[in-house]
């Protein structure tokens, strides 16, 4: 039962976690971290940020979901 509820998170968080990385802006990918991209320096304001911070919450939360999944398996 407990295992049903967290597999049932699971796939909540990830639908959530799927739709705030598509709803945040491109550009900003792994290239630019190392020296890829040429543009200028933006820093995150208003709805950007948020959806930027409600993506990493969403990451840890889907970590934490697995890690009991594997526990209760």
């Amino acid at each position: 039962m407990i295992k049903n509820a967290v597999i049932f998170l699971q796939i909540v968080v990830a639908i959530l976690m799927t739709g705030s990385i598509l709803m945040q802006s491109k550009g900003v990918g792994l290239g630019r971290a190392w020296g890829g991209g040429g543009g200028f320096y933006k820093s995150r304001r208003g709805v950007e940020k948020i959806v930027f911070y409600f993506t990493i919450i969403c990451v840890a939360l889907f970590l934490i979901l697995s890690l009991i999944s594997l526990l209760l398996a």
